[in-house]
């Protein structure tokens, strides 16, 4: 089954990505309870590739493919799920990663939309928070996808969104997206 081409952000502005987004069907992982199979024999690396027996997936398909079933269970590990068989997977940090940011507007009127590694399209908001959690190496930026499950915002798009920060109605150091202030510092114990 072909695959549609991944999308161009340069090209769409942010009304047409948030129509592609509600346009975009995705499995119901959440209603799927199959019984547990075993282990898939694969992991998400930090930096987004997917392995499959220790040997990176180079088909973006199958990557694309794999992540429209991927599911977070209530326990925080991850699974792959179809309606008959549910298999593990590692995810080393978060199971994607966000490649590219999209921002139109200022202020509280900044919409920021995120491309993810696997091509899918998240617009940041209230439904869609951002979150910064302390890191080694700084402030570890997260976008929450769906499911309980976030992507990494990678660390040129995280440069790209402190170059957009401003100050809140509370004087604090964030950005905007979707009528959501998103406070830059990690909040106390979160960690990555």
């Amino acid at each position: 089954m072909p695959m549609d081409p991944l999308p161009d952000l340069a090209t769409l502005s942010l009304a047409e990505i948030v129509r592609l987004v509600e346009e975009r069907r995705l499995p119901p992982v959440d209603k799927w309870n199959p019984t547990h199979c075993g282990d898939s024999e694969m992991r998400i690396a930090r930096d987004g590739t997917w392995y499959h027996q220790g040997s990176p997936i180079g088909r973006e398909a199958m990557v694309r493919l794999f992540a429209s079933i991927l599911r977070r269970e209530p326990n925080g590990s991850h699974v792959l799920v179809t309606p008959v068989e549910k298999l593990d997977i590692v995810v080393e940090d978060a199971p994607f990663v966000a490649v590219e940011l999209k921002a139109e507007g200022s202020g509280r009127d900044t919409r920021l939309a995120f491309r993810l590694n696997t091509g899918d399209l998240v617009t940041a908001g209230p439904a869609n928070p951002l979150r910064f959690a302390a890191g080694e190496d700084g402030p570890r930026p997260y976008l929450a996808v769906r499911g309980g499950m976030e992507a990494l915002v990678a660390r040129p798009v995280y440069y790209e969104l402190a170059d957009r920060a401003g100050q809140g109605d509370d004087g604090a150091f964030g950005v905007w997206s979707d009528g959501a202030f998103f406070g830059i510092e990690p909040q106390d114990g979160e960690t990555s």
